[in-house]
């Protein structure tokens, strides 16, 4: 997912897609630039892998944990709607642990 190129933010090291949901989740007021775009990128590759596949992609722990984090921004897109239903339809693990990808 994303870019090969390591993203860094606020000298804190080469950003995952977890550091950066903490990061946006724990930041009050305006995100880092630099953790914004790495998230916006990571959402429209996986945006485009749900569009391309509309009623079969199933998304990753990883990715349903980014795509749950901007879920407003697909409120009433019956795609998204199904794409986060076949996510729970198969996921195996503790619904718990999604709270902390």
């Amino acid at each position: 997912m994303g870019s090969n190129s390591a993203t860094e933010a606020d000298g804190i090291g080469p950003l995952t897609i977890q550091r950066a949901l903490d990061m946006a989740r724990n930041t009050e007021g305006d995100l880092d630039p630099t953790v914004s775009a790495y998230l916006e990128e990571i959402l429209g590759d996986i945006w485009d892998r749900i569009q391309a596949q509309p009623d079969t992609y199933i998304l990753s722990k990883e990715e349903f944990a980014v795509f749950n984090y901007y879920r407003q921004r697909f409120d009433g897109s019956d795609i998204a709607q199904r794409a986060v239903a076949r996510f729970w339809a198969n996921y195996q693990g503790d619904p718990a642990e999604l709270n902390d990808a």
